[in-house]
């Protein structure tokens, strides 16, 4: 685990709304709340989108909203819809209670929330838009216990995603990352039709049509704790289809 980045005062009491959108997560959860809520950054805020979680998920984090509650939000979403519009739901919130910056990232502990307050710093210290936590960047890394299939998987999303919509962000599928609440206001939530994980790519591709910055820095991606990948089949095919769709769609679209 890294030691997180001392940040100076005011940035380390900005407004940041971390948004974790959970599925059946119930396990995980605490323990991700417990470290973001451990970091060095007292402006911090945790917003749990559930999607109606069979495991209790909804429940735990109501019960961790009544322990902090002026630091833990929950959001529930009457099913499972999909991690896009989880996300919107999410970052919609996060911005009406006053956000300054929204973080995405999983709960699934993949993502090291200690890495947090440098990924801030590095936003705060420069005009971008977004910070990617990166695993492909130099100095990021895949946990080793990762299996083969989903390194080949993910390999494979970023160089097709590359060549069809020529984004130059090394991680273009990468969840876990902070915005500047405008810009995300600039690129406009309701312009978001993505349902899965395509989100993510739909995101940066907005945020590079719209001429915003984007910075991604190194990262250790680790296997998740517990539960199961919510990667489906017909996340899959979403995902496959969906760079066509948007060279299409926001073909107008311009900074």
């Amino acid at each position: 685990m890294i030691e997180p980045v001392q940040l100076p005062s005011p940035w380390a009491d900005a407004r940041l709304t971390v948004v974790v959108p959970t599925y059946n997560e119930a396990g995980n959860l605490p323990v991700l709340v417990e470290r973001l809520l451990a970091l060095p950054l007292p402006g911090l805020k945790v917003l749990v989108a559930d999607d109606n979680s069979p495991d209790g998920t909804g429940e735990v984090a109501d019960k961790l909203a009544i322990e902090h509650p002026d630091r833990i939000l929950v959001v529930h979403r009457p099913g499972k819809e999909g991690l896009g519009r989880a996300y919107v739901d999410g970052i919609s919130r996060a911005i009406e209670d006053g956000a300054e910056f929204v973080a995405q990232m999983d709960a699934d502990l993949s993502h090291p929330p200690e890495a947090l307050p440098g990924m801030l710093g590095a936003l705060l210290s420069t005009q971008a838009a977004v910070v990617i936590g990166s695993r492909y960047v130099p100095g990021g890394e895949l946990d080793e216990n990762w299996p083969l299939y989903r390194r080949a998987l993910s390999g494979w999303a970023n160089l097709y995603v590359h060549t069809l919509l020529r984004v130059r962000i090394r991680d273009l599928t990468a969840g876990f990352k902070i915005w500047r609440a405008d810009a995300l206001r600039a690129i406009g939530l309701d312009r978001v039709q993505s349902n899965g994980y395509s989100f993510q790519v739909e995101m940066h591709y907005l945020a590079t049509k719209l001429g915003h910055t984007i910075l991604e820095v190194p990262i250790r991606f680790e296997e998740r704790r517990e539960g199961d990948s919510k990667m489906t089949t017909a996340t899959k095919i979403e995902s496959a289809l969906m760079p066509f769709k948007l060279r299409s769609r926001h073909r107008n679209l311009d900074s």
